[in-house]
């Protein structure tokens, strides 16, 4: 692999939603995709010869609870261990947040079938016989005002 080069708390928007496309991710407007990366406590991006083969957010309070969002590796360069490069950076400044005596809980969501990716770097797969499993909803605004699932189910008719 060429020059890497860590950029840290600075991907522009474009570089963003690129790398979201070129891995088949939901397609985001420029205004979500800016406040995504404004919203982020750090944000590294990788390059090889000038050019963005992968990225990673932190999001969360930076206190009780941190997430890792959006650990993108380009298809170029998957399997060239970039995202092993960027979880470590993404951990580190998750390390550094947490208060010296306490502990901070380190989340993710991650794709089907990249679990063992994640195990390698420390993460616990959910459910355990402690822990239940993650659970997600989607706020859907794309016909709001004619009646959308999430609409009914709001006003008690219909689910979701």
């Amino acid at each position: 692999m060429e020059a890497l080069e860590f950029r840290e708390n600075y991907i522009d928007v474009d570089t963003y939603l690129k790398l979201r496309a070129s891995v088949g991710w939901k397609k985001l407007t420029r205004k979500q995709a800016r406040a995504a990366l404004d919203g982020s406590l750090y944000t590294v991006g990788l390059y090889v010869a000038g050019q963005p083969v992968g990225m990673g957010r932190l999001v969360g309070d930076g206190a009780v609870i941190c997430y890792i969002q959006d650990l993108i590796v380009h298809p170029n360069a998957q399997g060239m261990g970039v995202g092993h490069m960027l979880m470590k950076r993404l951990i580190a400044c998750a390390r550094s947040l947490t208060e010296d005596g306490t502990e901070m809980m380190l989340d993710l969501m991650c794709a089907k079938g990249r679990e063992e990716f994640y195990k390698e770097h420390g993460f616990l797969a959910r459910p355990t016989e402690d822990l239940g499993p993650g659970m997600i909803r989607y706020l859907d605004k794309r016909n709001a005002g004619s009646g959308s699932k999430e609409e009914t189910a709001a006003v008690g008719g219909g689910s979701l």
